[in-house]
């Protein structure tokens, strides 16, 4: 193994470092989409938000992101796959759509393009939260089912 007698350790904490990042930045650019609508495209403060979500987007989340499988995948070469894993993996690619959907949303605050009102990201918010939620059930309670 790679990292010796420990290498399920390393790989799982390593794992649960990364999917704490990339749910911080899940949770934290909606909320700067929310700031967001309320300025005007173009003012100073429109560019520095514009500038906070391009890079949470990029080299937070995105990184966050990629790590977060490349050790997910790692522990399910290490442990094997189950059925608990399947109902994971399920919400996890909730949670990916809503990355890859929030860099849509990115892109059209960069163009000036967006149509969603502060409302709106404030509701999409607490989707990552449900699903990290449900996720965490899933996870403690894999032994019990």
């Amino acid at each position: 193994m790679f990292f010796g007698e420990n290498t399920y350790y390393i790989v799982k904490a390593l794992h649960i470092i990364s999917i704490i990042s990339w749910m911080a930045g899940l949770l934290y650019l909606p909320r700067i989409f929310v700031y967001h609508t309320q300025v005007k495209f173009g003012s100073d403060a429109s560019k520095i938000l514009t500038i906070m979500g391009r890079k949470l987007y990029k080299y937070i989340i995105n990184i966050a992101g990629f790590l977060s499988f490349f050790f997910g995948i790692w522990l399910i070469h290490l442990t094997g796959s189950s059925i608990w894993l399947h109902a994971k993996m399920t919400l996890v690619i909730l949670l990916l759509l809503f990355h890859l959907y929030l860099g849509c949303c990115q892109r059209k605050f960069e163009k000036g393009e967006n149509k969603h009102s502060e409302k709106f990201y404030r509701i999409i918010n607490e989707v990552p939260t449900v699903i990290m939620i449900a996720i965490i059930f899933i996870v403690v309670f894999k032994g019990v089912y």
